[in-house]
């Protein structure tokens, strides 16, 4: 079953801000932003991509799908770690143009392919006027070397 949603340049203003109309808009490459979050927790997992195939599946089958901009394929979250998103809720802004996506994170926890539960294990700082990285301390829950085979 493939899930159908609104065309959004069928709708006014109003209907798409106000409405039940689930009307995403993709961008000219055919994607959605998405946020995707921890329930309970409301820490924030990872940022990624929906097409309409991706957004169909994720809601037909509760399991969270994106699209993978580098790999150019859907991309089925955990299908190769077994750290998989079970799909609590779905949100959309007020424009429809981008998505929050809650979800149960599975396996040993870890969202980033990196094998932390976070990919947001970085934080910027700026010194004598240069930015760097500092690692925040996320420990990696599992060793991507081993699990993806790079």
């Amino acid at each position: 079953m493939t899930i159908t949603f609104a065309d959004p340049t069928a709708l006014t203003h109003e209907q798409l801000e106000e409405g039940t109309a689930f009307a995403p808009r993709f961008d000219a490459a055919g994607l959605v932003t998405v946020v995707t979050t921890e329930a309970g927790t409301n820490e924030v997992l990872m940022l990624a991509h929906m097409n309409a195939e991706a957004l169909s599946l994720t809601l037909e089958t509760g399991i969270a799908h994106y699209w993978s901009r580098s790999r150019g394929k859907l991309w089925k979250k955990g299908e190769t770690s077994g750290e998989l998103q079970e799909v609590v809720e779905l949100r959309t802004d007020c424009d429809q143009d981008a998505i929050v996506l809650v979800v149960n994170q599975t396996g040993r926890g870890a969202a980033c392919h990196t094998g932390r539960k976070s990919c947001f294990y970085r934080r910027a700082s700026v010194t004598q006027g240069e930015a760097s990285l500092d690692d925040i301390g996320l420990p990696r829950l599992f060793d991507p070397h081993a699990v993806y085979g790079c």
